[in-house]
């Protein structure tokens, strides 16, 4: 955008959401008139009601006044780059962490970040899942040195010190407040090994598996980086529960499988 048409778009689009700094002339002439309020105003709107359809558990938690008001000061500071406005709010998680209003609630960036994740889940590629009748079909000596990388749509995420995902499955579900929380590490997964994003809670022990499944080792060194994490898990009912959720790719054509020999 380096011809006089790119930079006057650019200047426009900047002066939409802070007036103050236009130096184009025919922008900063524009900028004084009633009706470039107006449209401002609108852009703003816009743009405040996509980061209350991206993140609409933050919301439940919040209520939508204090949500609308804390998302119109995120717009001023981190507008659109990106048309498509169902990948806007990236930075949003990060920025609930330095506001100052939401220094008591300390879980909400990590909701924030499972609304991200739920995003991305829902918009990911598709490809069919890995089962427990996938797996069987290779001989069982094989089963350890398999490269297994997680679905396109699986995410995940481990909390260290609150009940994130709780806190979370309870706002996303609005259903009524059961047991009291246990305040505690926890873990998210989501998938979409159909058409509909499915949540799962998951220990420490899976979420490091994945990471290793994502870092390209095979399921046994996988292992044992679970167990590195937690030298309590069941790393069978770790894998067997990953699988269930349809955590991993399930196709050999895959560049993302292979087999790891010794």
């Amino acid at each position: 955008m380096n011809t006089p048409h790119g930079h006057f778009q650019q200047a426009f689009a900047e002066a939409l959401f802070d007036p103050s700094q236009a130096v184009h002339p025919v922008v900063r002439a524009l900028a004084m008139q009633p009706a470039f309020a107006v449209y401002r105003n609108t852009v703003m709107k816009a743009c405040i009601d996509a980061l209350q359809a991206n993140f609409p558990t933050v919301a439940q938690l919040v209520g939508e006044q204090w949500f609308r008001a804390a998302a119109a000061l995120y717009v001023a500071a981190d507008v659109p780059r990106d048309g498509r406005l169902l990948h806007y709010g990236g930075g949003f998680p990060d920025f609930l962490r330095g506001f100052e209003p939401a220094a008591e609630l300390v879980y909400l960036p990590g909701v924030a970040q499972l609304d991200i994740l739920w995003r991305e889940a829902h918009a990911a590629q598709d490809a069919p899942a890995a089962d427990a009748a996938w797996i069987a079909r290779h001989a069982p000596e094989r089963i350890a040195g398999l490269v297994l990388a997680p679905h396109p749509a699986a995410r995940w995420a481990w909390f260290d010190a609150q009940p994130v995902y709780s806190i979370w499955e309870r706002n996303r579900q609005q259903s009524a407040v059961g047991d009291e929380l246990a305040w505690r590490g926890e873990g998210a997964l989501l998938t979409r090994p159909g058409d509909t994003v499915n949540w799962h809670e998951i220990t420490k022990a899976s979420c490091a598996f994945l990471d290793a499944c994502a870092d390209g080792a095979s399921l046994a060194d996988a292992a044992e980086r679970a167990l590195a994490a937690d030298p309590e898990a069941d790393i069978s009912a770790v894998f067997a529960t990953l699988l269930r959720a349809g955590a991993f790719i399930g196709t050999s054509a895959s560049p993302a499988f292979n087999e790891r020999t010794p």
